[in-house]
């Protein structure tokens, strides 16, 4: 069965994660690289990057052909159409063990260990539960057809790859290169500013290197759940404030000026991360909004819509005015 084409877009990619029973991880678009940005959102766990696929690259960078430097990393060759996309997020989510990963992946990453590149690209392939949820965002067709689209020099191919913490080392992943490539070991642990700061200018350089003639990139990270995130920040700052109620009411000091300053603050904070927490939630509802509409069939009612236009007679007259429209207008002297 064929993988279908699926939308960049961090709602898709969010409810995909989901439909592979992964827990406790979103993903956000990134519209910048700076390191306060970056702050903002840590822990991540990983970048997704998107960019226009141009055969004859010439990308000498030496890949990691031998497993023994880092062998519990994994890494699958892509040798699926149109899977880069679910490979690249798989390449994120098999490598950060603090990631609930859920059974099936656990168990295909645990069957898989010792398997080649091929060998765990081809085990992707044959699993129907990541098959299923990677094609649940396939656009409703009027015919199916089990044949594979092959891409002329015509098309625009778009492809996805992978960077992500590892060991001290900072890996790129692409799926249709022999190996993973090594960027170097970075300062600090997996969920500090170091290894983003380094990735920076990577990214960078394979932009500049297309944009001459392509700007469609696109750059999004695999965080941590931000509705968990908040929602333990607000029990901390809960906790923090009964703290201080217990103090100001067990006190006997006379000046309780420090204790009424930092009631204040963290009502305040409170307030804010209250906030950002409805935000978020507003954030998931509008993208399961926009998922049901992708996924609806809409060719049934457009059918039926002209079938009830043609019965009344109104369908030749609207195409027709249509035509006319279309047609370029001619001026006449």
């Amino acid at each position: 069965m064929s993988w279908c084409t699926i939308e960049s877009d961090p709602g898709v990619f969010t409810e995909l994660i989901q439909e592979m029973q992964v827990k406790g991880v979103q993903v956000e678009e990134l519209y910048s690289l700076d390191v306060d940005s970056l702050s903002e959102l840590r822990p991540v766990y990983g970048l997704i990057f998107l960019f226009k696929w141009m055969p004859g690259g010439n990308d000498e960078r030496p890949v990691v052909s031998d497993p023994n430097p880092n062998p519990n990393l994994f890494f699958a060759r892509q040798v699926i159409t149109n899977a880069c996309a679910t490979q690249a997020i798989l390449s994120i989510l098999m490598n950060r063990p603090e990631i609930d990963i859920g059974p099936e992946l656990s168990n295909l990453k645990e069957f898989t260990g010792a398997f080649a590149p091929d060998m765990k690209g081809l085990a992707i392939n044959n699993s129907d539960s990541i098959r299923a949820a990677h094609n649940s965002f396939a656009r409703p067709e009027p015919f199916v057809s089990d044949e594979q689209k092959v891409a002329t020099k015509d098309d625009d191919v778009y492809h996805f790859i992978s960077y992500i913490p590892f060991e001290g080392v900072l890996y790129e992943l692409d799926g249709l290169k022999e190996g993973p490539v090594s960027l170097g070991q970075y300062s600090g642990g997996p969920d500090d500013l170091g290894w983003l700061q380094m990735v920076q200018p990577v990214i960078q350089e394979r932009i500049e290197r297309y944009s001459q003639s392509e700007i469609r990139f696109n750059l999004m990270a695999i965080i941590k759940n931000r509705k968990d995130v908040y929602t333990a920040e607000l029990k901390e700052l809960e906790k923090r404030r009964e703290q201080i109620l217990q103090e100001m009411n067990e006190t006997t000091a006379t000046d309780t000026e420090p204790l009424n300053s930092s009631l204040a603050e963290v009502a305040s904070a409170i307030e804010t991360v209250g906030e950002k927490l409805i935000m978020e939630e507003e954030k998931f509802k509008k993208w399961k909004t926009e998922n049901v509409r992708r996924k609806h069939n809409y060719i049934p009612f457009l059918f039926n819509l002209l079938k009830a236009l043609a019965e009344k007679k109104q369908l030749t007259p609207l195409v027709e005015k249509a035509r006319e429209q279309k047609a370029p207008s001619t001026s006449t002297s």
